[in-house]
C-alpha cells in the first residue's frame, strides 16, 4: 500500500459470509464465484428472472430483498432468507407495504438496496409514479415493510443510503434519469435530518470519455466504511455496435465528505464475460446492488445482476481492492 497501512474494514465481524479463495491462476482484483450464477431466474414458480437484489446479515444468517420480473413482465419486490448466502429461499408472493397516509399507487419496485441504519432495515428501490422515482420503506424483521414518502420528484434511480449518518445527517446516493433508458448518468448526493426532506444536494461522479463509463454511472451496493475512506462499487456504461454494456468499477470517497472523490478505477473491474452475464434479457449487463463484508479478514462479497435475468457473486479483499483503486485511479 502507499502508506504502508493496511486498510481496514470499520464494522463488524461476518465469519459465516460466502466466500471463496481467488483461484490459483486469477490475478484480478475481483472474481467470480464458481458457484454462478447462484440463483437462477426460475427460482420461485412465478419468475421470468431474479437480478438487481439487495442481501444483508439477518438474525443468525442473511435476508434479503429480490427484484423478481414475473412472466407477465411485472417487476416486484420479494423477501428472501438464506443461511449461507448462496441458497435463498425466495418467496412467492411480493412485498405488501404498509403504505399508511401514502395516497400515490404502488406501481412497480426494481433494483432494491437495504441496509442497516439506526434500529431498523431500510430498503430502497425504484418506483414508477409519473416516471422513475426512488421509494424507501423500513422492517425491523423482514415481515412488515412501512412504506415512507417518496423522498424525491421523478425522475431519478439508484437511490444508495450510507450505512450511518454523516453530520449528523442521514445521507444518500442517487443518480437523475428520464422517462426512459437514460442515457446520460451522474452520481449526486443528498442529506436528510429526518429521513423525509432531502437537500444540500452535491455532484460526486458522472461519466469519463473514451472509456467503458463514458454514457452514464451509478451508485451500486451500500458504501463501505474503511480507515481509506468510503468503499463505493458502482457500474458504468458504454455504448458499442450492439448497445450498452454494463460494467463494475469502485472508487474511494472521503469519510468526512463523500462528495470528494479520492480515488476511482480507470479499468473496469469486471466486464460481461460469461455467458449468463452476456446472454439473458438485457445482454452484456453485470449491475451490482448489494454486498456482504467481515471487518476481522477483509473480504468482501459481492452480488450483481447478470444480464438482467440471473444474479451472480464476485469476491474481494478490501487491500487488494484498495491496492488496486490506488494504482489505477483516474
Amino acid at each position: 500500500m502507499s502508506n504502508n497501512k493496511i486498510p481496514k474494514i470499520i464494522g463488524a465481524s461476518l465469519p459465516n459470509m460466502p466466500w471463496e479463495d481467488r483461484p490459483s491462476d486469477c490475478a484480478d482484483a475481483v472474481w467470480r464465484s464458481a458457484k454462478n450464477p447462484v440463483i437462477g431466474r426460475y427460482e420461485i414458480p412465478i419468475s421470468n428472472s431474479i437480478y438487481n437484489s439487495a442481501a444483508v446479515p439477518f438474525g443468525d444468517g442473511f435476508a434479503g430483498v429480490f427484484r423478481v420480473d414475473d412472466k407477465s413482465k411485472n417487476f416486484r419486490l420479494h423477501v428472501g432468507k438464506s443461511m449461507d448466502g448462496y441458497k435463498w429461499d425466495i418467496r412467492s408472493e411480493p412485498i405488501e407495504f404498509d403504505r399508511g397516509c401514502i395516497l400515490e399507487p404502488f406501481i412497480e419496485g426494481y433494483d432494491p438496496r437495504v441496509v442497516k441504519l439506526d434500529d431498523r432495515y431500510y430498503v430502497t428501490w425504484c418506483d414508477s409514479y409519473h416516471g422513475p422515482l426512488i421509494g424507501i420503506a423500513y422492517t425491523y424483521d423482514f415481515e412488515k415493510f412501512h412504506q415512507l414518502e417518496y423522498p424525491f420528484m421523478p425522475c431519478c434511480r439508484n437511490g444508495v443510503l450510507f450505512p450511518r449518518k454523516i453530520g449528523g445527517k442521514y445521507a444518500m446516493l442517487n443518480r437523475p434519469a428520464d422517462m426512459g433508458m437514460t442515457a446520460f448518468g451522474d452520481i449526486f448526493y443528498l442529506e436528510s435530518p429526518d429521513m423525509k426532506y432531502w437537500g444540500n444536494c452535491k455532484y460526486v461522479m458522472g461519466p469519463e470519455t473514451r472509456s467503458w463509463q463514458h454514457v452514464k454511472v451509478g451508485a451500486g451496493p451500500i458504501p463501505i466504511e474503511t480507515t481509506e475512506g468510503w468503499l463505493l462499487i458502482y457500474h458504468g456504461v458504454w455504448l458499442n455496435v450492439n448497445g450498452y454494456n454494463y460494467c463494475m468499477g469502485a472508487a474511494i470517497l472521503d469519510i468526512d465528505e463523500p462528495w470528494k472523490i479520492k480515488y476511482r478505477t480507470k479499468p473496469y473491474l469486471l466486464a460481461p464475460s460469461e455467458t449468463y452475464e452476456m446472454v439473458g434479457d438485457v445482454p452484456n449487463v453485470i449491475f451490482p446492488c448489494a454486498s456482504l463484508h467481515d471487518a476481522d479478514t477483509g473480504r468482501i462479497a459481492i452480488y450483481y445482476g447478470a444480464a438482467d435475468t440471473v444474479t451472480g457473486m464476485a469476491f474481494t479483499k478490501l487491500d487488494i481492492l484498495v491496492d488496486f483503486i490506488k494504482s489505477n485511479s483516474l
